[in-house]
């Protein structure tokens, strides 16, 4: 039975008239069906118990329903609190766009220089000279090798980029263009040519943070190109910052939708491949280094440094991590890498010289592998199958993709597949991810490559043409029998 609080006969007590219109509004009052409808009130009633009735009421009214009065005036008379609506973001306009780019360029320059140079101040206790002045000059001049601009010194150029660094560059001017987007308006806008504009507007304040760079570093022992510098910080720049302004804007995935479809799921498929060769070189590198482990620390206390020196040396070997992921890459394909000029690091032959001394060579080959190394050679093939059957999974699912396919199916959940793909599309999309992933890992190895000097040590890496087309037959073969394989034997 529903109750309420009663209010006093002409009280004005503004709590009291409260909770009597929140009880109306809440409960609900009995319904006499039994009585003729008596004529419509326009105040609200409210039913009140037995129990509850106020003094004055006599026992004999027991069953018959009384009112409540709401004074309508003095409630209007009661402060009142608009609750405002939420806002929308704006739909375009924002921060204009040369600020935003120069504001989120100089941020992404600054995050990747000031780690460099504190490796840098570091590595320079081997020489005794350490310093906040010499720290900033030679973090300046490793961060513009780290954008593949050769260092002038007296032994000759340096042009072997830690690629570490330069993946690290990449990623944040990546973020950059994302910000840019979002700070100009232009998120979720799917518009190509306003992603290309931030590339550009955020290149162009990169190039010019590397001109600055280069005019502080020439003349100080190293020769720098200014030139090279805003060449290079502009090549970077732009691919960086268009990558997260494609990704910011919704374009990569209407560029996507217009090309066809076998080229799209090539390329796709050959970025995979490549990707996970590279993956595969980290993880037989990463053990040959592991199992010279002596070595390599014998390698470090030769130098007789401190503690801080010894940390510098480690961790500029790791900026290289990266090349040597791609250089064992190149030895798995086959064409191998070289370690100064008439040298060579094959599976079939290993031809060395004095190599230099740092942690990384603990991991080189003595000679070439017997017969239970072999396996290794499977290793890019096994990468270019597991490619071709993410490609017919995805084919398959659709967005779903294989990944996420699987994890479902572990999970007892079983996505139901649409038509299966036709087999035009499956062989040429197999077809196309091979000289995909080719110029890949030809790129790659360019970029790893380089020299320490003008002597003995002036040719390092792998053949990048060798590289690329001995990657182009392998990932094509291996892409289309997993895919061929998982498109004909699919488990019903």
């Amino acid at each position: 039975m529903s109750s309420t609080t009663d209010r006093p006969s002409g009280s004005e007590d503004p709590f009291a008239v409260a909770e009597a219109l929140q009880s109306v509004v809440r409960d609900t009052a009995a319904i006499d069906r039994q009585r003729p409808a008596a004529a419509p009130e326009d105040r609200p009633t409210e039913a009140i118990p037995a129990g509850d009735r106020p003094a004055g009421i006599a026992p004999d009214d027991e069953g018959r329903h009384d009112t409540v009065v709401v004074d309508d005036a003095m409630l209007g008379r009661r402060e009142t609190v608009r609750v405002p609506l939420q806002r929308r973001p704006p739909q375009g306009g924002g921060a204009p766009l040369p600020v935003a780019a120069l504001f989120a360029t100089t941020w992404a320059a600054l995050i990747t220089y000031l780690p460099v140079a504190a490796v840098i101040g570091l590595a320079r206790t081997l020489e005794g000279s350490g310093g906040l002045v010499a720290a900033a000059h030679a973090g300046l001049a490793g961060w513009l090798l780290g954008h593949g601009v050769p260092v002038g010194t007296s032994i000759g150029p340096l042009a072997l980029a830690p690629l570490l660094l330069t993946v690290l560059v990449i990623w944040r001017l990546n973020r950059a263009g994302l910000h840019v987007t979002r700070a100009i308006g232009a998120r979720r806008s799917g518009s190509f040519g306003r992603a290309l504009l931030v590339g550009v507007a955020v290149g162009t304040a990169y190039a010019l943070i590397g001109v600055l760079a280069a005019q502080l570093t020439d003349g100080r022992g190293t020769e720098i190109s200014t030139g090279r510098a805003a060449s290079h910080f502009l090549a970077l720049g732009l691919a960086g910052a268009l990558l997260g302004a494609l990704r910011g804007t919704g374009a990569v995935s209407t560029l996507a939708r217009r090309l066809p479809p076998a080229l799209r799921h090539g390329i796709r498929t050959g970025l995979v491949a490549a990707f996970l060769i590279v993956g595969a070189g980290a993880v037989v590198g990463g053990l040959a280094v592991a199992l010279g482990g002596a070595q390599a620390a014998e390698i470090i206390a030769n130098y007789r440094t401190g503690v801080a020196g010894q940390a510098g040396i480690t961790l500029i070997s790791i900026g290289y991590a990266v090349n040597a992921s791609i250089w064992v890459a190149a030895y798995l394909l086959g064409p191998g890498f070289a370690i100064g000029t008439d040298t060579a690091v094959r599976l079939t032959e290993v031809t060395l010289g004095p190599p230099p001394m740092v942690p990384l060579i603990a991991g080189l080959p003595e000679g070439p592998i017997g017969a239970a190394g072999t396996v290794l050679l499977a290793l890019p093939v096994i990468a270019g199958t597991v490619a071709g059957w993410t490609l017919t999974q995805r084919l398959r699912f659709g967005r779903e993709s294989a990944w996420r396919h699987a994890r479902r199916k572990s999970k007892g959940k079983v996505a139901v597949a649409d038509a299966e793909p036709p087999w035009l599309l499956v062989v040429a999309s197999s077809l196309l991810a091979g000289p995909v992933a080719g110029l890949v890992l030809a790129a790659l190895a360019w970029a790893s490559g380089g020299a320490l000097g003008s002597g003995r040590l002036s040719q390092i890496g792998p053949d990048p043409v060798q590289t690329g087309i001995v990657a182009t037959i392998v990932v094509a073969v291996a892409v289309s029998l997993g895919a061929s394989a998982t498109r004909a034997f699919r488990r019903r």
